[in-house]
């Protein structure tokens, strides 16, 4: 009797597992999952309900509502043991939305791994041309169009697009931070912004508007800041009108940190945390992000709002809408019938194939700067001596947290690659290395730079890397000056005095003013912060292993005082002053969509499929590209738009195609880009997309600076 019950039990239980599995493995329709959400919001109490509205809400026994846990995951999760892949800034710079996509579908593996399935990522803010904003790496770029396309790669990898939407290797994304939080006045993280409608529809809004039309995004995080003087998390014409009316946005909306505590705290809204609640509850805020959950910081908490809620039954409806969007979030993950309770610990989920493919991403994120007289790639059989020096040269393992040089949200990999580390493992034995760190990122202490220039003197050629961190920049480390930090100018300065050749390179989140170096140097490499194989692909560009095909995504400024530059400029005036600095250079010391390579690039005459076209027709425009050089390399084809003559003012030309091509030596290719409603619309002065009938520019080449450009005319009739 005892065996038979132990039989029907066992059975019980597969068929259980395999109810459940099955619940994942064939998705629940909107209409069933609404109807599932309609029945629990009727069972649940009030205390039940604002429980759910917070982040990691604790898994509800009593009525079988699970746990959905939280993770960041901008370039790898924010734990440890998992892939470290470059920063935004780096992975924008490989101007290839595919690594993206399954950059961001690894991550969701390993998220999986963990037992996390909502992610805040990605940042698909635009940097308005001020780099002293510490976030500027967390950013693809400068550029709407350029956000909008790898931002769509980044939420579909993570989220999965039609069958495989949410399923078992994917989680759900959060685009933030909506709309326009990068548009401060000082360059301060959250700081005053002042922007026209126009501005925010032209420049902010289309990544996001791409990520709700055509990756689906599940989540939205609103900014700290304000628009019009009404706070992003209250604002309902921003929360409601535009994103849920106007782009059709469906899922849930998350605070960011403290933020509807903030209408109380930082905007001085309300004199009440409950006040502040139901602003942000009646604008469409759904959850409470409160790191750490201090009370005295919630808001979506009922010591705050229960009293409130009871007191007047009218506000239940915005309760009951916030719950039953989280709850149907829940229900597409598959998430019910699951028995997770919290975040796995003391678990490596870093798979060998992800990271090989860190490392690959990595060497497509080198940018060259500069390359006097081909002094890269270095030839190993004419080197017997190296010094790799400077502060960012090497960094041993932390106690505590992760690696500085690895850039903001940054997770603990199972290892991570150095300078000096990937140098010595690319040339054993053959080259004798000579390393000191020559100075600290962080203190004025010159003693140690007359140790960097003994080695310097003693080695055929020097590796120089210098830059920022972790330290200097990301989240809250915003500046006043553009500089390199500390002693690391004087220490470039002593290298180059020694009279031997020095490449430089950068690790580091946000553009630099580094006109001596630029003078000066006759190699630079900007490698941002490339991840846990950083110091391989350096190595393998330095050794010519691979040839650096990334380009740069933000403009680097010649000086702090020249600020904000940017591509997106409109015309300047053409009276007194010719809109020119009397004192410096108005221009960037590199501009937008710039990179070299160890070979060289020939671009065709563009051709026109049709050079006139009727509104609502399309046509397309095609160029060739050749490799003149004597290496394997990749080039960055670009295409800008800009309507001649027009109702409103423009800017003068806008990013509207681009891609990477790899070419052999002698081989050519045509590229091909598509000229039709999305690539030729202005907004008029209703703020409506229209196209204008009348001649556009349409200009293809190596960057956005004029010279780089050959451009053609198109002329749209009515």
């Amino acid at each position: 009797m005892k065996k038979l019950w132990l039989i029907s039990v066992l059975i019980i239980s597969y068929f259980n597992v395999e109810a459940q599995n099955n619940e994942h493995s064939k998705p629940l329709s909107d209409k069933e999952i609404d109807k599932k959400v309609s029945s629990l919001i009727n069972k649940m109490a009030l205390e039940e309900k604002i429980a759910e509205m917070t982040q990691d809400a604790p898994a509800n026994d009593r009525l079988g509502i699970p746990f959905m846990k939280f993770g960041e995951g901008l370039h790898g999760l924010w734990y440890d043991g998992v892939t470290v892949y470059p920063q935004a800034i780096a992975a924008g710079s490989t101007w290839e939305p595919a690594l993206i996509k399954k950059m961001a579908a690894q991550t969701a593996i390993e998220a999986r791994a963990l037992n996390i399935t909502h992610i805040y990522s990605p940042n698909l803010d635009v940097i308005s041309g001020d780099p002293r904003y510490g976030r500027v790496e967390e950013s693809y770029g400068e550029d709407p169009y350029l956000v909008s396309r790898m931002g769509v790669a980044f939420i579909q990898g993570m989220q999965g697009m039609g069958e495989e939407q949410f399923d078992e290797n994917h989680v759900m994304a959060t685009a933030k931070h909506f709309v326009g939080y990068p548009e401060n006045r000082r360059g301060i993280n959250g700081g005053f912004s002042d922007m026209s409608e126009r501005r925010l529809r032209e420049v902010f809004l289309p990544p996001f508007e791409a990520a709700v039309k055509e990756a689906e995004v599940a989540c939205i995080m609103p900014g700290h800041q304000d628009f019009n003087g009404v706070p992003c998390h209250m604002n309902k014409w921003l929360l409601q009108d535009v994103l849920r009316e106007e782009l059709g946005f469906n899922g849930f909306i998350v605070s960011d940190n403290n933020d509807v505590g903030r209408l109380q705290t930082m905007h001085y809204i309300t004199e009440t945390r409950a006040e502040a609640a139901l602003l942000g509850l009646q604008a469409g805020v759904d959850m409470d992000l409160v790191l750490g959950k201090p009370l005295d910081l919630y808001t979506y908490h009922e010591n705050v709002l229960k009293d409130t809620i009871t007191k007047n039954p009218e506000l239940v409806k915005y309760i009951d809408k916030a719950t039953s969007r989280i709850l149907k979030a829940k229900y597409k993950l598959g998430l019910f019938g699951s028995n997770l309770k919290d975040v796995k610990a003391d678990t490596i989920v870093s798979r060998k194939e992800h990271q090989r493919f860190a490392h690959e991403m990595a060497q497509k994120a080198i940018i060259l700067l500069k390359n006097d007289n081909d002094l890269l790639p270095l030839e190993k059989a004419k080197i017997n001596s190296l010094a790799i020096i400077g502060p960012n040269a090497h960094e041993t393992r932390p106690n505590k947290g992760s690696y500085s040089l690895l850039g903001g949200y940054s997770g603990l990999p199972p290892f991570y690659v150095s300078v000096l580390d990937g140098i010595k493992n690319k040339v054993g034995n053959d080259i004798k290395i000579n390393y000191a760190k020559g100075c600290d990122l962080l203190n004025d202490s010159k003693e140690s730079i007359p140790e960097a220039v003994a080695m310097a003197n003693k080695s055929d050629a020097v590796v120089l890397v210098v830059g920022g961190s972790r330290r200097t920049g990301g989240e809250g480390a915003d500046r006043a000056s553009l500089d390199l930090y500390g002693v690391q100018k004087e220490l470039v300065e002593a290298i180059h005095n020694t009279g031997k050749p020095v490449i430089v390179v950068l690790i580091n989140g946000r553009p630099l003013a580094i006109n001596y170096m630029v003078e000066n140097i006759p190699s630079i490499l900007e490698t941002w912060y490339l991840g846990m194989h950083s110091g391989d692909a350096i190595a393998d560009a330095i050794f010519g292993d691979i040839n650096p095909g990334a380009k740069l995504t933000v403009s680097f400024p010649r000086s702090v005082n020249q600020l904000p530059v940017t591509y997106l400029e409109r015309p300047d005036f053409i009276g007194s002053g010719k809109g020119l600095y009397k004192d410096e250079d108005k221009s960037p010391l590199f501009p937008f969509g710039y990179g070299l390579s160890y070979t060289t690039f020939e671009y065709g005459a563009p051709k026109l499929e049709k050079a006139n076209i009727k509104v609502g027709e399309e046509t397309t425009i095609s160029v060739e590209v050749t490799n003149t050089g004597n290496r394997y390399g990749d080039e960055i084809v670009q295409m800008y738009v800009r309507d001649d003559y027009a109702s409103v003012g423009r800017y003068l030309k806008m990013l509207k195609g681009f891609e990477r091509v790899s070419l052999k030596p002698g081989e050519t290719k045509t590229v091909t880009f598509k000229l039709g409603f999305e690539e030729l619309n202005i907004l008029n002065q209703d703020l409506k997309k229209v196209i204008e009938p009348g001649t556009f520019t349409i200009s293809i080449g190596t960057s956005s600076k004029k010279e780089d450009l050959k451009t053609v005319t198109l002329r749209v009739k009515p």
